[in-house]
């Protein structure tokens, strides 16, 4: 019988996912980001920013649970969140929420994200042979 370190280890499996824990480290980042934002900001710019960062790591745990072409559709999904956060970070950019320093972390790692994602489609793609890519992201 493994040690109780070992069953919470393996009992959610998409928490052994690197794409998981960089979605979780994103979200973490812009939770303290927002949170130097104005109040007014925050509860408008910055709720949304964040149910968006959220669903990126929301969309990998609940896909893992699935079938591989279900996976394969919220992985897309959580693309579309990665997209809807460039879109925020642009906003904060324009609206000088962000500093330029802030702008590129944010961007680079919604980059790192996609290209992270997107590879676990392709990886996933490749072992079902039935799943064809629409072009869809």
């Amino acid at each position: 019988m493994g040690t109780e370190s070992e069953n919470s280890v393996s009992f959610f499996r998409f928490e052994d996912l690197r794409i998981y824990a960089k979605s979780l480290e994103y979200t973490k980042w812009v939770h303290g980001i927002i949170n130097m934002f104005p109040n007014e900001a925050q509860n408008n710019l910055g709720i949304n920013f964040v149910k968006s960062a959220q669903a990126i790591a929301l969309n990998i745990a609940e896909g893992s649970a699935r079938n591989k072409s279900q996976f394969i559709y919220y992985l897309k999904m959580a693309k579309s969140a990665v997209r809807e956060c460039v879109v925020y970070t642009a906003i904060c950019n324009d609206q000088q929420l962000f500093s330029e320093e802030n702008n590129e972390h944010s961007r680079n790692h919604l980059m790192e994200l996609t290209k992270m994602i997107g590879s676990l489609i392709a990886s996933l793609q490749r072992s079902v042979p039935n799943v064809k890519d629409t072009g869809e992201d």
